[in-house]
């Protein structure tokens, strides 16, 4: 896992995460697109709402192949865990995230595509993995670029040999769900800390009707000003929620309207 259980946004209502997220356009990648790194989740449904610009979602499963999801204002593109996906902007494209299991793509369940070699050499995945950590924003261009350049290979295979591209897929993913496999309890947790407790807190709520709930509460928090190098690019995710204060009467009789 890459963050302790208490720096997870669970309060986020239904127990998800939300990112907003603009796609890297510092400089083009290896294949000429402007685009984030290809990866894939092993629990976590991810959905993308796009707020401005242009581009598309490039996504691979075994079971269906590669499809290609037109991204525009108002569009909106949900997938299942398993799917390998690529984000390509062509127009200064930002999206609103939302990721399942409390944003768990962010904090462990998610493995950057960057072929089979880098996949069976453990310290390569690491040293690459980490390079916007260890040189910063050059750092996550240069990751990115290296998943695009194992990505290109993915792609030609998918044009030269059917069945070769397919066992490649089941492959990658099958790897990302084994390394999951040994956090279980690490996952579990977030998961019962996020929308297990989101749904008992429903069913408690419907239980005590005609009850209101106690002590109701309105959560804010204030954008984030030191944004995250993420894999599809700059990231500002929702977290640090606290309470809005009350207002004191004296300013709200002063805020008053005459009559």
């Amino acid at each position: 896992m890459t963050a302790s259980l208490s720096a997870m946004p669970t309060d986020v209502l239904g127990g998800v995460g939300l990112t907003f997220l603009k796609v890297y356009e510092d400089r083009p990648a290896p294949d000429g697109l402007h685009s984030g790194c290809a990866h894939v989740h092993a629990i976590t449904d991810e959905a993308y709402f796009v707020v401005a610009g242009e581009g598309y979602l490039e996504l691979h499963d075994f079971a269906n192949g590669f499809r290609r999801a037109p991204l525009s204002p108002g569009a909106f593109v949900q997938f299942s865990p398993g799917t390998i996906h690529r984000v390509v902007s062509t127009d200064g494209l930002e999206v609103m995230v939302t990721m399942g299991n409390a944003g768990l793509p962010e904090r462990g369940d998610a493995r950057i595509y960057f072929g089979p070699e880098v996949d069976a050499d453990p310290e390569e995945y690491k040293r690459l993995a980490a390079l916007p950590k260890t040189k910063g924003r050059e750092g996550a261009l240069e990751r990115r670029d290296a998943s695009v350049t194992g990505y290109t290979k993915l792609m030609d295979l998918m044009a030269s040999d059917e069945a070769a591209y397919r066992a490649e897929i089941a492959r990658f993913v099958e790897h990302h769900f084994a390394a999951m496999a040994a956090i279980r309890d690490d996952l579990s947790a977030v998961v019962e800390a996020g929308p297990v407790r989101w749904a008992q807190q429903a069913r408690d709520r419907i239980e005590a009707l005609p009850k209101g709930p106690a002590g109701p509460k309105t959560l804010v928090t204030e954008p984030v000003s030191e944004p995250v190098l993420g894999m599809c690019g700059i990231l500002r995710p929702v977290s640090g929620l606290h309470p809005l204060a009350a207002e004191a009467a004296s300013l709200l009789a002063d805020d008053a309207p005459a009559r």
